[in-house]
This record gives structure tokens, sequence and C-alpha cells, in this order.
């Protein structure tokens, strides 16, 4: 986090890191999509000394996460449906489609 940063950025910083993690990212990946989130939100509430135009006229990382959310047409992604496959330790799972890890998942 850089130098002077709120409370509040602080843990919304880790709150993202976390969040990521739990998904299975990286934690090199964690932790840069939550330096450049919060780096972002930072600039367009005026609390960095500089900002880029597309971090201050861009859609809100909130209200973009939102809108990527697996609620869509499409539903979640194959990566998503991997990962729960993962977790849940559905054998068979590298070799299926989507529709087949969403079958999978469905079953139990």
């Amino acid at each position: 986090m850089p130098a002077g940063s709120s409370p509040k950025r602080e843990r919304q910083y880790e709150h993202i890191k976390d969040s990521v993690e739990q998904r299975g990212g990286s934690t090199k990946r964690a932790t840069e999509i939550a330096a450049r989130t919060v780096n972002k939100e930072r600039a367009r509430s005026g609390e960095s000394k500089t900002a880029s135009r597309s971090s201050i006229q861009d859609v809100s990382s909130g209200h973009r996460g939102g809108k990527r959310s697996h609620t869509g047409a499409k539903g979640r992604t194959k990566a998503q449906l991997y990962n729960e496959a993962k977790q849940r330790n559905i054998a068979g799972r590298s070799s299926m489609s989507k529709a087949g890890l969403e079958k999978a998942l469905i079953k139990g």
C-alpha cells in the first residue's frame, strides 16, 4: 500500500487480495489486482496526487466487477467452474467441457 493510505483503503486492499487468493489466484496476482484497484479508487476520490484520465473517467471497479459476475447471460466462466470443481474434488474435471463442469457441479 502507498504511504499515507487511509485505514479504509488498507482494509479494501486486504479484502481484495484475500478474495483473489480464495478464488485460486496466486499471491503475486492477488497483490497486483488489489494494488491496482485501490490505486484507481484513490484516484477517483481525489486521494492521490496524480491520476490518469482512464482512472477518473472509466467505470468504477466495483461497478465493473458486478457486471462481470457469474449471473450474466452466459453464466460462470469455465475457469470459475473448474476452480469450484477442484475445490469439491470432482474427478475427471480436467477433460470436461464447460457444459460438463456445470452438470458435474449440479450433481454434487
